[in-house]
């Protein structure tokens, strides 16, 4: 899946009233299949741009264009200003795979069955060998059915990387995914997300603070060279 961001804005209303710029970019390109590091500060609108390419918040003005690759010359791109809500919902659920700074797991239940839960978006029935194959390449093969309390932190991680996966995503979004792990769990975890993304050819777009992280990545872009907003930060 390729993606192309065109005048691309989101503010939003600052506690006195004033108004806060959070993303302004005019024109960013990512192709199908690849790797893209974004490298920002705190309150530089990672998260928001984050946001705004998976459709869960809508953007005040501009577009997200999305070429789903077995559509490729055959219909237009889709575009995500053109969907309402429950549309937004729906592309996310079947094409993008989210991962979070921290696991979101859902604490009653297990890792396979927050794997399962993945799957439940893109209206297709649940795929438990899929499931258990992620599980089993992310190390956890003895912990399937261990609830997130039974599970360190970077297992609770490794559990949410496989999640993202679980509806082969065309898209990967990840939100500074090894920001709450040490430097050994954050490496394991960087390169399963890696690994996966090969594996599934899924394009990758990964937010980090860490240079570390960021160098092992094909693209590095960073974000007040790309957001106008940024630059005032």
């Amino acid at each position: 899946m390729s993606l192309k961001l065109r005048n691309l804005s989101k503010q939003y209303v600052g506690p006195d009233g004033s108004i806060v710029p959070v993303v302004d970019i005019e024109s960013l390109d990512f192709a199908s299949g690849e790797q893209a590091a974004l490298i920002g500060t705190s309150g530089s609108g990672k998260t928001t741009l984050l946001n705004l390419i998976a459709g869960i918040v809508p953007a005040d003005k501009g577009h997200v264009f999305y070429q789903l690759d077995f559509l490729a010359g055959a219909k237009p791109p889709v575009d995500l200003a053109a969907l309402n809500e429950v549309q937004r919902d729906q592309f996310r659920g079947k094409h993008i795979g989210y991962i979070f700074q921290t696991h979101h797991l859902l604490p009653g239940f297990t890792a396979m069955e927050n794997v399962l839960l993945g799957m439940s978006f893109t209206g297709r029935p649940a795929d438990k060998a899929w499931a258990r194959q992620l599980l089993c390449e992310v190390g956890l093969e003895d912990r399937l059915d261990y609830k997130p309390a039974k599970l360190s932190v970077g297992q609770q991680q490794r559990v949410a990387v496989a999640r993202a996966m679980a509806n082969r995503p065309s898209l990967v979004l990840a939100d500074e995914p090894t920001g709450a792990l040490d430097e050994k769990n954050a490496q394991q975890v960087l390169n399963l997300i890696l690994k996966l993304c090969n594996e599934v050819k899924s394009t990758l777009i990964l937010v980090t603070h860490d240079l570390n992280i960021a160098r092992q990545l094909p693209r590095t872009l960073v974000l007040t060279e790309i957001n106008r907003a940024a630059e005032k930060v």
